[in-house]
Order: C-alpha cells, then sequence, then structure tokens
C-alpha cells in the first residue's frame, strides 16, 4: 500500500498517534514530572525535527519561491493599544456556559447535544462571551496601566509593520508578507491533543491587494481563488491526501469580525470533521483601523500612477504548524503490515532522510566503517546511527519513525577500499533492498529525496 492509497486511522486513530508521539519522542506531555499541565505540549527530538521541515517548507514555497513575498518576524507582546485598534479587546469572544450539575465550563457552540461532556447533565447557565485573549503584565506593578497581552494572532505583527516593509523594500501590489511564530489563546475547552492548545504556533500570510474596481467590487475574488489553490496545492505538498480536506465556507454571522469571506479547510481527524487552516478575506479592516487610532498614515500610493492613496484589502491564509503536524502524522500512518508500522512521510518532512547500521555491532570492522559511511552521509542531511538488536528490529524501528531509507555496512562493504564497496540501501514504504556503491551513496539518496 503507497501513501496516495491509505487512510488516515479512525476510531482508535487518536490513541495509536498519541502513543506513537510519545514513545518515540514526537510529542511529550509538558511538565510532565510534576503532574503535568492540561492541554501543554512539549515537542521531543522527532517532533521538532518534523515541525522544522514543516516550517521550512512553508517558508521556501511561499517566500523563498516567489517575487512578491517578504518575510517578518515581530514581536510577541505589542502595546496594547495594537489589540484595542484590532477589535480583539472588544470582539476576540468565544460563548462560555457551565453546566449547572457538574459546573464544568464548555464553549456553548461546541455542546454535544446539548450534554454535558463531563456528566452527561443537559442544563446549562446563559451563555456569555468569554475573551480568549491572554492577558499580562509590563513591568513590577500588576495594574490596568502595565497591562497588556499575548498575541493572539501573528498577524497584526503585519499590520503594524506595513509601512516599514513599504519604505524598506519598495513592494508594489499585489504582494505578501509571511510570518511563522508563536500565538496564544486563552481557550475555554482545549483538547484532542495537539489540535486545539492554547499555545500554537502559526504560518500566517498577509497578500495586499489592488484596491477594488470600483465598477467590479468583487475583483478580490481572482486573489482569493489564487490562494484556495495555493492551499490545496500545499495539501499535495505535505503529502496529506486531498480527499480528506473538505473546505467549507463560513456563513453570515459566524465570520471573524474582520472578515467578509472565510472558508476552512477542514480535515477528517479520527474525533471528527474539524477546521485544519483557513482562508479569509481580511478586506481593509486592519490598516485602517490602526491608522485610525495611531495617526500613523498607513495608506498605499503606486509611485507611477496619478491614484489616490487607499488602504490596501488583504488576503490570509493562515495555518496552524500544531494542527498540520497532526494532520500530516495521521495520513501517513500505516499499519496494513501486521508486522509493522510505517509512518509514510513525504522524505523531506522526515526527521532523518537515512539512519546507518552496522550488520553485526560486535565486529569492530564493521562499526568503523558503518561510522565513516555515517559521519560523510550528515554533513549532507539528517542521519540516524542504531546499532542495537538486530537488524530487522532496527529496520522496523526506522519506519516507525518515518525513515525512508536505511543503510545497512556488511562484510562486502569492507572489499576495495576506500573507493570500492558498496553497501545495502532498503526502502521504507516497499521494504526492498539494493546494493550502492559507498562513493555513490550520497548522491543516489539527494535524488530520490527529491
Amino acid at each position: 500500500m503507497n501513501n496516495m492509497e491509505q487512510s488516515p486511522p479512525k476510531g482508535d486513530g487518536m490513541e495509536k498517534i498519541v502513543s506513537l508521539c510519545k514513545r518515540r519522542g514526537f510529542v511529550f506531555p509538558g511538565s510532565e514530572i510534576y503532574g503535568g499541565l492540561a492541554n501543554s505540549w512539549d515537542y521531543g527530538p522527532l517532533g521538532v525535527a518534523l515541525k522544522n521541515n514543516i516550517k521550512q517548507l512553508w517558508w521556501k514555497k511561499f517566500v523563498e519561491e516567489r517575487d512578491d513575498m517578504v518575510g517578518l518576524d515581530s514581536a510577541v507582546i505589542m502595546s496594547p493599544k495594537v489589540w484595542e485598534a484590532s477589535g480583539h479587546v472588544k470582539e476576540f469572544s468565544d460563548p462560555l456556559v457551565e453546566c449547572r450539575k457538574c459546573h464544568i465550563r464548555m464553549r456553548a457552540d461546541e455542546l454535544n447535544k446539548n450534554a454535558c461532556s463531563n456528566c452527561g447533565a443537559g442544563e446549562f447557565t446563559e451563555p456569555r462571551m468569554f475573551n480568549i485573549l491572554f492577558k499580562t503584565f509590563i513591568g513590577p506593578v500588576e495594574d490596568s496601566k502595565s497591562t497588556t497581552y499575548l498575541r493572539g494572532e501573528t498577524a497584526q505583527g503585519i499590520f503594524v509593520n506595513f509601512k516599514n516593509i513599504l519604505d524598506t523594500t519598495r513592494k508594489t501590489l499585489p504582494f505578501g508578507v509571511a510570518q511563522i511564530g508563536k500565538a496564544f489563546r486563552n481557550e475555554i475547552t482545549p483538547g484532542n491533543f495537539i489540535f486545539r492548545t492554547r499555545e500554537f504556533e502559526q504560518m500566517e500570510i498577509e497578500y495586499f491587494i489592488p484596491e477594488p474596481d470600483p465598477e467590479n467590487e468583487e475583483s478580490w475574488m481572482k486573489y482569493f481563488e489564487m490562494w484556495q489553490l495555493e492551499m490545496m496545492n500545499w495539501i499535495k505538498e505535505v503529502g496529506i491526501r486531498p480527499e480528506n480536506v473538505v473546505q467549507v465556507e463560513i456563513p453570515d454571522g459566524e465570520r471573524a469580525f474582520y472578515s467578509k469571506r472565510t472558508i476552512d479547510f477542514e480535515y477528517q481527524y479520527p474525533f471528527g470533521q474539524k477546521e485544519l487552516f483557513g482562508l479569509a478575506y481580511r478586506t481593509d479592516f486592519d490598516l485602517k483601523n490602526h491608522e485610525k487610532a495611531s495617526g500613523v498614515n498607513l495608506k498605499y500610493k503606486s509611485a507611477d500612477k496619478e491614484e489616490a492613496a487607499y488602504w490596501p484589502p488583504v488576503i490570509e491564509p493562515s495555518l496552524g504548524v500544531d494542527r498540520m503536524m497532526l494532520a500530516v502524522l495521521l495520513d501517513a500512518y500505516d499499519e496494513s503490515d501486521p508486522e509493522r508500522i510505517v509512518l509514510k512521510l513525504k522524505p523531506k518532512l522526515a526527521p532523518y532522510k537515512a539512519a546507518v547500521f552496522p550488520l553485526l555491532a560486535n565486529k569492530p570492522e564493521l562499526v568503523a566503517k558503518a561510522r565513516e559511511v555515517y559521519d560523510a552521509l550528515r554533513k549532507e542531511f539528517a542521519v540516524a546511527w542504531d546499532d542495537r538488536g538486530n537488524i530487522g528490529k532496527r529496520y522496523y524501528s526506522q519506519d516507525e519513525i518515518g525513515t525512508p531509507y536505511c543503510i545497512t555496512v556488511d562484510f562486502e562493504s569492507l572489499e576495495n577500499p576506500p573507493a570500492g564497496g558498496d553497501v545495502t540501501i532498503r526502502d521504507r514504504d516497499t521494504a526492498k533492498q539494493e546494493r550502492v556503491k559507498i562513493s555513490e551513496l550520497a548522491n543516489v539518496i539527494k535524488e530520490r529525496l527529491k
């Protein structure tokens, strides 16, 4: 079964992924030695490698390979006036209800058949709005004058730097600003592993477009549809099957307060169809409000045209790194072979691109040669070393963490050194093996990784 034929695990699929992540070092419970902190997760050696590979691929595709994109890394803590002007202090809220029996609090829009998820009772308080910005204080005195917020989205850092970016890059419309960074939301009911957490990482783009044509106010749609297609192409890029993703049009009254149109790209998780990432048309809401609040001119005016200055509207593709990683793991998880679990990650996302073994760990000459191969390869890409147990167990161990290729140094590898000799290279997905000359090994793997 290849990666395009398998389906994400259903039923107990989440338990299997959570177990794999803990057992193999992808994700650990946060503060575990102190009993843990609910819905807090730490990314282990393999998890941080997978996350970094996802982020690097996104940055390469949407920033480095495009002429109409620049990057930014803005501060997590900004002036509280930013969040007042953006509307988050007033509008960034979820409806909260409390169960009258067990007193647990939950989001009103996520009640399951009007029954409490904790005790099953069906009586709740009236919904009230709960602002999910994380409040904090600057300096030693905790009072209203020192109150600020951890950012609830990375987007505002882009809007408040719009003038700086224009002044330093001389970009012309349309162009985008991309950012990867942490955001924080005081979620009422986080859960489902790393799907919804209070601390998470975003990959966001604010794509500034020309002012809508007065004779065609829907002219922004062509840019929206362009990004709609880009997002579906991104899904394929990371190995998620398009048939596992559903595009859901968000109706009036349910969209974010700044959005004129939003599409949620929802994934078929084992716990139900939920949002993977979103695409929104934010209009000129943000720049207009920041100019009004700050008094700084944030309008755009083309240098070679007579047109009046204006606030350029914005298309926003916004992706959560954590949710993306979860979907990637679910789609890659394959247990169709009863003898092994295989994580069929795209090779460019795999934490290790190859693993190197000596056939026998008690033969110094094999270990030394394997170390030579390992040291040469890790100058080119991430490589694992394993000399524990028998060779079959080592193969299965690497299959489970998604390593595309396993390289075994045996007695034939010692013949005609240093230019001569070859090794066995085994493919993760097919388990087929072939001999490759040591001198050609790095180039062979590079070609296959493409």
